[in-house]
């Protein structure tokens, strides 16, 4: 089993910045392609970022391509949403979501292991 961890969320204003983290346990993921999802109220649940086991891969949804980047520390099994350029309709909160296969995927049910989510407002 995998324990996801995530952290980093907060209030922040519009044009500011946040670097949320997750941090695995219970096994090492370096094998693992990893993503950030994030749901707003009344929203689905919507694919943010991907990396992939190397971190040589990565992905991001149209909505957060130039402003987001994924990165992942393997050696510290943790990784890294950092967010920057932030604008109200990001506020959501963030899921991290590990995937068994090392590929990239932007779907959700391709994801086997899921963190309990971390908050990110943004202010106008």
């Amino acid at each position: 089993q995998v324990q996801l961890v995530e952290s980093g969320g907060g209030l922040v204003q519009a044009g500011g910045s946040l670097r949320l983290s997750c941090a695995a346990s219970g096994r090492t993921v370096s094998s693992y392609a990893m993503g950030w999802f994030r749901q707003a109220p009344g929203k689905e649940r919507e694919f943010v970022a991907a990396i992939g086991w190397s971190g040589g891969i990565t992905y991001y949804a149209d909505s957060v391509k130039g402003r987001f980047t994924i990165s992942r520390d393997n050696a510290k099994n943790t990784v890294y949403l950092q967010m920057n350029s932030l604008k109200p309709e990001d506020t959501a909160v963030y899921y991290c979501a590990a995937r068994y296969s090392g590929l990239v995927t932007a779907k959700r049910a391709n994801y086997d292991y899921w963190g309990q989510g971390t908050q990110v407002t943004v202010s106008s």
